[in-house]
């Protein structure tokens, strides 16, 4: 009897797991949103017979301020809501649904991105560009993410590090950028928002970019690691953390680079080390390798964040045209600046 009852109780719970599965997997309605067609044209869809006014926003649109514009969308008598995009360049792409006013996600797409704490549908097209950020038939990296011990802040704090492929197998010693997130961003900014990976896996496939180590870390020293992702729990991550910009991070970054020298095999010279970053990345780049004047062979600034902060008081900050001065008399290969002419920081 009582082996009866065991097995109707195992029987339920299977069959009702079942049931739920197929019910997750056949129930939806088929819905294929968002369609990229061979024009480079773009066909979204979203199912809400009850909804007053659906829209679509997406980083193709026209900024208006500091968010990206809307379109209307269209209902059928099904009650689905379509909009199609003129032909798009070939790029990796977000957009979100705005239904009665309310921001939401595409329920037929399962493909995401978190920015701080929005999260975004994403899609390609495919193309020159496009083709860079698609995983395609090539050899591949490998993505770690390794806890390392950083004194200087009296804490163990976590890294995101690229490695090319082959390199578990050779003995060759390698270059090594650090590449630096923009404020809000963490150690996984880079390789999920800037598919850091996939771009490297194939540029070096192409043998436009030399193999290389790409260590990207977390700029915001108040963190162990990204939100979610340390002993701290899943809070709601936020865009400005406390010593952000206050010098802490450029001061401790030696860390960084004693955990890497330590444990990768790499070029541990100037020649072999360079540094980028974008926005506030950009601004840890500009004071890391000037108060390291002799670190680095290779420099970029992406959209810098070149602000000042009265209320900053770290050594970093001292003396900077000195140092800049001195960095540029040790020498470098290349400095490199960019920013965009839409950027509201080409102004300042």
């Amino acid at each position: 009897m009582r082996k009866q009852i065991l097995f109707a109780l195992v029987f339920s719970i299977f069959t009702g797991f079942t049931s739920f599965a197929q019910q997750a997997l056949w129930g939806a309605p088929g819905i294929v949103s968002p369609e990229v067609k061979d024009n480079n044209t773009v066909t979204f869809r979203y199912q809400a017979p009850n909804a007053k006014v659906v829209q679509i926003t997406g980083d193709w649109m026209p900024t208006q301020g500091w968010t990206h514009g809307s379109e209307p969308m269209n209902k059928d008598d099904k009650g689905v809501w379509s909009y199609t995009t003129a032909a798009l360049p070939s790029d990796l792409y977000s957009y979100s649904f705005i239904v009665d006013s309310l921001t939401t996600t595409d329920p037929n797409n399962v493909y995401f991105i978190r920015d701080v704490a929005t999260v975004t549908n994403v899609f390609l097209v495919n193309g020159d560009k496009g083709n860079l950020y698609k995983v395609n038939k090539v050899p591949h990296g490998t993505v770690s993410r390794r806890w390392y011990d950083s004194p200087g802040n009296g804490a163990t704090r976590r890294v995101t590090i690229y490695t090319p492929s082959g390199y578990e197998t050779s003995k060759e010693k390698y270059p090594v950028l650090y590449l630096l997130h923009g404020m809000g961003g963490d150690e996984e900014a880079w390789i999920a928002l800037g598919r850091t990976s996939q771009i490297l896996d194939n540029l070096i496939a192409q043998e436009k970019a030399k193999p290389m180590i790409v260590v990207m870390t977390n700029g915001n020293v108040a963190q162990e690691a990204a939100p979610g992702e340390s002993s701290f729990g899943m809070y709601k991550p936020t865009f400005q953390l406390p010593n952000t910009m206050d010098g802490k991070f450029e001061e401790t970054f030696m860390d960084v680079i004693r955990f890497v020298e330590t444990n990768y095999r790499v070029k541990a010279e100037k020649s072999g080390r360079a540094i980028a970053g974008l926005s506030m990345g950009g601004f840890h780049s500009l004071h890391i390798s000037r108060y390291y004047p002799n670190t680095f062979d290779y420099v970029g600034l992406f959209s810098a964040a070149i602000i000042s902060d009265d209320k900053a008081t770290s050594k970093v900050y001292e003396n900077i045209d000195g140092t800049l001065n001195t960095q540029m008399k040790n020498g470098y290969k290349l400095y490199w600046i960019g920013v965009g002419k839409t950027d509201f920081l080409y102004k300042i």
